[in-house]
Parts: C-alpha cells; sequence; structure tokens
C-alpha cells in the first residue's frame, strides 16, 4: 500500500489462536484438536512461531486432562507443547474451559462447578507455575446462551433463570481460578474473553433490543463487581430466582480483567423485525410478547451507526480498561479473510491513534473450525480454513498466514486485493429489505487488475462474473485483445496492465476435431500457454493454467491424484500433457489445475444443459453407461482456482466435485433433479458411440492435496437453484 495510507500501529500487536472447542451435545463430547489432529503434529508450533506473533491463546481444557473427578491428570502433552511455544518466544495465555460445561461429574448449572473448576485450575498453576496469563473461561455469556437459554449445548436449558444461573457459575469460576492461580503465580493476568455483539430493530421491537443490550455486558459487569441494586437488570436478576446475597459475592470479589478480550464477528451484529416474510424460517423466533426474525445486522440497510468502531467505544466508555481483538476471522473467500483482518487492523489502529489502549488483535482459528457453521451441534461438520488449510492432512500455509507475517514485518502484501472493499461494505451485503441507495462497493485507489484470457469461453466468462461479485479488479481478454499465441504480443498487455496475476482460461477444447486439427491444438494448449508462463516468470506474476483428466489413459480404476503418471490416449490429451510439461520447465511457480466435465449455469455449452433441453423436448440422448468421469459445478472450479491463485501455490492441483459417476449416471442426476422423464436417454457403451478421438473409460480426479469442492449432489443441488433463479450465483 502507498505510503501515505499507513497508521502508526507500532503499539498494536498480533497475537494467534487455535479453535479449541470442547461442547457438549447430549452425551456427545466434540473436540476441536481432535478434529483438526492437532495433538499429533508438533510441528503446529513451528508453524505458529513461523508467523512472528507475541502471544498465542493455548488450551489446556478441563474436560481434556480431568474427563473423571478421580483422574490423575497427566499433563505431559500440553507441557511439552507449552514449553515449546515458550522457546519459540511466544507467551502462551492459557484457556482451561472453551465452550464447554465442564467434564461428565458437572456442568454448568452445578452449585459445585466453580469449586471444581477452581480445583482444576489450581493444579494447573501448580504443574505448569511459570504460564502469566489466563483466560479461565471463554465467551461465558456466549456459552451460558447457547447452553443455557437456547438449549443447543449440554445441559439443553432453555430458561432466563438457566442461563443467569450459568453466566453466574461461570464468572465465579473465573473468579476463583484467578484467586487459586494467583496464590501460585501472583503476577497472573486475566485476559477475559466475550463476544463483542450489539442487537439493532425495528421501532416496535425496540424494548428487546434495548435489553439484549444491556444483556451484552453482563458477564464482565459481574467480573468488575457492577452489578448492585443500581444496576439496569438487577430486577432480571432478581426474577428469575437469583438471590441478593450471590450477586454479592461478585461485589465483594470483584476481578476485572486485566485485557479485555473482545471476538468480534462479521455475524455479532443482529437485527430483529417483526416483519417475518422477509427472513428464511430459520431465523424466526420471538419473545412472549411478539414474534421476530433475529438476523445478521450486515444484511440489513440500518439507519444507525454500527460497526467495530462504535462498539469499541461503548466498550472503553463502559470499562475504561485495556483492550484486545482476541478472536479475527472470516469463513470466506481468501481475498475477504484479508479484507477482513485488515479492517479489524485499521479499525484499531485508528482507534489507538485517538487515544485508546488496543493491546493487540488476534488471528483466530490459526488451522481453521470445523462445523461452526452449525454451532457445533452437530459433529466435525464443515471445515472452514485459517492461516492454514488442513484439507490435505498436512497444514498448509494460505495468503492469510503470509499478510500476517508481512504485518508483522511492516511490508506490504497484496495491495491490489486490499484496494477493495470488502463484502460487509458492499452492496452485495443486502439480503433482507431494501437495499441502500447510495452505492457501497468500489475500490478506493488505483490497483493492479487480475488478467484473465478467454473472454468468449465458458471458463473465462465465470472468472469475470466470479470477481465481479468477489470485488477483485478484472480485466478479460479475448484473441484479439491478447494473442498468445505471440509472444510480442502478451509482452504488450502485460506491460500495458501491470497484472498481479494471470489466469489462462483459453485453449481448443474440441477433443474430436483435435484428431484431424492437431497443429491448432497444440498451438492454442501448448505454445500459448508456454509463452504466457515465461513473460509471467519474467516480471515475477502469478500464472495460472488448466489442464484435463484426459491426460490419463484410465487404467488405473482409482481416482487418479496430482502424481499420477499421464499417459495421454488422443491429441487433445496429448497436448494438454505436453502445456503441463512444458509451463512448468519455463516457469516452475506455474499453478496448473486439472479438471473434469463443466457443467454451469452461465452457457448452454455442457452435457448437464444439453441433457436438460433433450428431455424436456422429448428428444432422446446417448449417454455413455461405461465411461467414468468427475464432472465439475464451474462457479466452485472458479472459487477455488482463486483461493489457490491468491494463496500463490504453484504445482498441478486436481479440483473436481466429489463423486464417481458414469456419463449416464451424470444425465440421471440431473433428470432426477429438474423433475424430467429419464425414458429418453439411451444408454450406450463407449464403443457404440463411434467417436473420433479415443477416451479413456476412467478418469475420475481425486486428490492427494486436500478434497476442496463439495459433492457432486450438492453441485447439481445448486446447479438447479441457479438455473431457476437467474442471476443468483449458487
Amino acid at each position: 500500500m502507498e505510503t501515505d495510507k499507513k497508521c502508526h500501529t507500532a503499539n498494536l500487536e498480533i497475537w494467534g489462536g487455535i479453535e479449541s472447542t470442547i461442547n457438549r451435545v447430549h452425551h456427545q463430547y466434540f473436540d476441536q484438536l481432535h478434529f483438526s489432529d492437532h495433538y499429533n503434529r508438533k510441528s503446529d508450533i513451528d508453524l505458529i512461531a513461523g508467523l512472528g506473533i507475541k502471544k498465542l491463546r493455548y488450551p489446556i481444557l478441563w474436560e481434556k486432562h480431568q474427563p473423571a473427578i478421580d483422574t490423575k491428570i497427566d499433563f505431559s502433552w500440553v507441557q511439552e507443547r507449552l514449553e515449546a511455544i515458550r522457546d519459540a518466544g511466544i507467551t502462551p495465555i492459557a484457556g482451561l474451559l472453551h465452550h464447554g460445561s465442564g467434564p461428565v461429574f458437572t456442568n454448568m448449572m452445578d452449585e459445585k462447578f466453580p469449586y471444581l473448576f477452581a480445583d482444576y485450575a489450581r493444579k494447573v498453576a501448580h504443574q505448569l507455575p511459570w504460564i502469566t496469563e489466563y483466560t479461565p473461561v471463554n465467551e461465558p455469556l456466549t456459552t451460558a446462551r447457547f447452553s443455557g437459554l437456547y438449549g443447543l449445548w449440554y445441559p439443553h436449558h432453555k430458561l432466563h433463570h438457566s442461563f443467569l444461573r450459568m453466566l453466574m457459575n461461570e464468572t465465579k469460576a473465573t473468579i476463583l481460578a484467578m484467586k487459586a492461580i494467583r496464590k501460585i503465580q501472583p503476577d497472573a493476568k486475566l485476559i477475559q474473553t466475550e463476544d463483542l455483539g450489539k442487537t439493532y430493530s425495528t421501532p416496535l421491537l425496540a424494548y428487546q433490543a434495548r435489553f439484549e443490550n444491556k444483556r451484552r455486558w453482563l458477564s464482565i459487569d459481574l467480573l468488575c463487581g457492577k452489578i448492585d441494586e443500581r444496576h439496569k437488570l438487577w430486577r432480571y436478576f432478581l426474577k428469575n430466582k437469583i438471590t441478593e446475597e450471590e450477586l454479592l459475592f461478585f461485589k465483594e470479589n470483584a476481578c476485572p480483567p486485566d485485557v479485555l478480550g473482545w471476538n468480534y464477528y462479521v455475524t455479532s451484529e443482529r437485527y430483529l423485525d417483526e416483519n417475518l416474510t422477509r427472513y428464511p424460517v430459520a431465523a424466526h423466533g420471538g419473545n412472549k410478547k411478539h414474534a421476530y426474525a433475529d438476523v445478521e445486522a450486515v444484511r440489513v440497510a440500518l439507519n444507525e451507526p454500527s460497526g467495530l468502531k462504535v462498539l469499541l467505544t461503548e466498550a472503553e466508555e463502559r470499562y475504561h480498561l485495556p483492550t484486545a481483538i482476541t478472536e479475527v476471522h472470516l469463513h470466506c473467500t481468501r481475498e475477504e479473510q484479508l479484507r477482513w483482518f485488515e479492517h479489524i487492523y485499521k479499525t484499531c489502529s485508528e482507534l489507538n491513534s485517538a487515544g485508546f489502549n488496543i493491546k493487540a488483535i488476534t488471528a483466530w482459528s490459526l488451522f481453521g473450525a470445523y462445523g461452526w457453521s452449525k454451532l457445533l451441534t452437530a459433529g466435525r461438520g464443515e471445515y472452514e480454513p485459517g492461516a492454514f488449510d488442513l484439507r490435505s492432512g498436512i497444514p498448509r500455509e494460505t495468503a492469510l498466514a503470509r499478510f500476517i507475517k508481512s504485518k508483522n514485518q511492516q511490508s506490504d502484501f497484496h495491495p491490489s486485493l486490499l484496494c477493495y472493499d470488502g463484502w460487509w461494505h458492499t452492496e452485495h451485503r443486502l439480503k433482507f429489505g431494501y437495499k441502500h441507495p447510495q452505492k457501497l462497493n468500489g475500490h478506493t485507489r488505483n490497483s493492479r487488475p487480475l488478467v484473465i484470457i478467454g473472454k468468449r469461453g465458458t471458463l473465462g466468462s465465470a472468472f469475470a462474473r466470479i470477481c465481479k461479485l468477489r470485488n477483485i479488479h478484472t480485466v478479460l481478454l479475448s484473441r484479439q485483445d491478447c494473442d498468445i499465441t505471440s509472444l510480442q504480443s502478451i509482452q504488450k498487455v502485460i506491460k500495458e496492465l501491470n497484472p498481479w496475476g494471470v489466469i489462462n482460461a483459453a485453449g481448443y477444447v474440441k477433443v474430436d476435431e483435435a484428431e484431424t486439427d492437431e497443429y491448432a491444438c497444440f498451438n492454442a494448449n501448448v505454445t500459448g500457454p508456454q509463452q504466457l508462463a515465461q513473460v509471467c516468470m519474467q516480471h515475477n506474476i502469478p500464472f495460472l493454467s488448466f489442464s484435463s483428466d484426459l491426460v490419463f489413459d484410465g487404467h488405473k480404476n482409482a481416482p487418479y491424484v496430482e502424481s499420477d503418471q499421464v499417459n495421454p490416449m488422443n491429441v487433445y490429451g496429448r497436448s494438454k500433457a505436453e502445456s503441463e510439461r512444458v509451463i512448468f520447465e519455463t516457469n516452475p511457480s506455474s499453478l496448473v489445475i486439472r479438471t473434469s466435465a463443466f457443467f454451469g449455469p452461465w452457457d448452454e455449452y455442457n452435457f448437464a444443459y444439453h441433457v436438460i433441453k433433450s428431455l424436456e423436448s422429448g428428444r432422446s440422448i446417448p449417454v455413455m453407461s461405461d465411461v467414468y468421469v468427475s464432472p465439475t459445478y464451474v462457479p466452485d472450479l472458479v472459487r477455488h482456482s482463486l483461493d489457490l491463485l491468491i494463496d500463490n501455490e504453484n504445482g498441478i492441483w486436481h479440483l473436481a466435485n466429489q463423486g464417481s459417476v458414469t456419463w449416464a449416471d451424470f444425465a440421471e442426476m440431473i433428470a432426477k433433479e429438474f423433475h424430467l422423464d429419464t425414458g429418453y436417454l439411451q444408454y450406450l457403451d463407449l464403443k457404440d458411440m463411434q467417436l473420433p478421438a479415443p477416451r479413456p473409460r476412467y478418469t475420475v480426479l481425486g486428490s492427494e492435496k486436500g478434497e476442496f469442492l463439495p459433492s457432486l449432489e450438492n453441485a447439481i443441488e445448486r446447479y438447479a437453484q441457479a438455473i431457476h433463479s437467474p442471476g443468483v450465483i449458487v
């Protein structure tokens, strides 16, 4: 970024954190560190240290280390990890309970819970007396809501009394734990985390929003001894069977945090609206007085100030304590993860310049998280990567990791991607109600574009569509704009546009015609990509090109992975295999993605569309019943290809939707999704098709680098939604 845009942020540190929740749903415990396999990877500590972070939120979780009341606690594993963290020059912030209700011998409704927890904290401090920073209980208010008010987590209560009882037990546990810890380590500091949220509403529901906005501070108010008869929710406690004597404990044993750790997400702010028809049924709820929808405030055009700066200002005015943002994470595309981190960093830096005392922002979920899309109610669930991506089984550094490093090194990173607003600042965010009249998207200053070659092709036009949605500045070029078989033409375009990346989505795609047009096929698929790779190498520009499953001969009869030997059977396949060879020979930093059997909502030149139109019109259509492929949904392919390019990945990658089907199977799946008669499908073997180009019978793509794309069934379902709702990308 330009020098005049930089802030003086020397006092703003970057911390890190690992998603470590152990939560209970009925009788089952879900352990994030088990899902991520962190327990078995010592190398994770070295990867974290390589980011240059100052402090690390690290778990010593109660449920893990003391599963039974009479357990002799074995701290050997966590002690080894914590000492490695210390030796790497990182200060650990020990977390003892993370969205948990405790081991099986207690729960948050148990009056013994605070004392049992404090005893565990004492044992931790005795074993690890050198640790000086603690988060005994993570987000007590959030955990109490999920377990005591919404019934999502154990013990699955849905009462205000249960919510308050759990909240008080968690907060009391924190106070008693810090007392026990400080008897052993007098210098121990409390880094107390809580969700930094706020509720907005329609005028009718203003009373509910006011109540929730008072409730959001309760955990910190309890810790700070702020709750007495003058507190705005004093009667709320008494009404729900909490006694004055119980509340007096917090007044007499106040334990204000040394650092207030606010966790802020794009979904932290909520909006309440009684107009239920505007919102999906899943958002419907209410109180005993009104039914209303509860949705993310970012999805609504609010008429009042909102966002992180507003919320941090409110917190500062209330507590006047040193602050940190202890979770910064966004489950989104890679450039949006970068923009979100930059947004939080910039906001905190500006507030510090205005006199705030914000110590740090925390790169949360360094190794990603599992199941949060369903609020940890269904086990392992969907994976969302963080600074590292675990989908290959080995942590892979993403662009976010390199961005964090650049912040610590005071250097620039991907300024062209950061020139644009994140989606939470654009008109694309508005899903409900009326759109704001002001156009919100657009870039703030000049940026280098992403160049896409292949303007008239399926892939090139799809890249242009999705890049527009993702606010990535692109220039889409046709053959007339840039002749990739002419080195001079390529050099001219690169000099004029100075792109940050180049995607080759052009090429010869007519498999059967290639048998009698070998020169044109090789010219487009080999000469062109090689020259693009050469010019990108000269200018140090990331380069992405595409290859095909037809580089394989089909003899394996198991999904092909990236390291499998190529052996094409036809001219087109040979052109793609040769293209791969010359690209890497010319530019070893290139990224080549092999894929298969495109289908998507934006063109008519694909098998799925042909099946739909044939069956709709009652025409028979031949489908091969003995050739197995991996159909690939173009929007999925484009999204993940962009992420890999932004990650600066190289080498060969396989991207295809998960599934192994014959062309006949694929046709039947399409027919079923669109409620069409399969009686017009004509089942043939490959030999009966009499195709000019020989075909392998099996080219299903797998990957040794991770399964990135959803299942084929999921893709077909979203394809149908996109066809039925033109203009919607799903």
